[in-house]
């Protein structure tokens, strides 16, 4: 059961409209179960940072098929980092990112990046909503 393109722009789309409604410019990065990027938007007056941070957040949540605000906790450790590491550093185990389910199914993971970590986690959480 793999995520569409069209279900991961529902799912940037949702992100966008969330981060309008506070007030804030975020990059949303959308990927497949395999962590890899499936859509992605910044919008006009995203820092450029978010681009790797959303798409960092996305990567993080699928690869251990978790919210990544539950790694935050053990981002520092020794198995945390080789494991960072060993993927090249395309992780952030840090909050935004967020799994999307199609039917209870993990299909992919919404990341966010560019406002508070709470409003990023937000703004993930209405996007992986959007598929229900």
């Amino acid at each position: 059961m793999s995520l569409t393109l069209a279900e991961a722009e529902r799912v940037v789309q949702a992100a966008l409209g969330k981060a309008r409604e506070l007030g804030i410019d975020v990059s949303v990065a959308v990927c497949d179960a395999g962590g890899r990027l499936v859509a992605f938007a910044r919008m006009d007056e995203a820092n450029w940072a978010g681009v790797y941070d959303s798409q960092g957040k996305a990567v993080a949540a699928a690869a251990f098929r978790a919210d990544s605000s539950s790694l935050q906790g053990w981002a520092d450790s020794p198995l945390m980092r080789a494991i960072v590491a060993s993927d090249g550093g395309h992780m952030m185990p840090s909050r935004g990112g967020v799994l999307v389910r199609r039917g209870g199914q993990v299909v992919g993971a919404c990341g966010v990046g560019g406002g508070t970590s709470e409003e990023d986690e937000e703004c993930a959480r209405a996007g992986a909503s959007a598929l229900g």
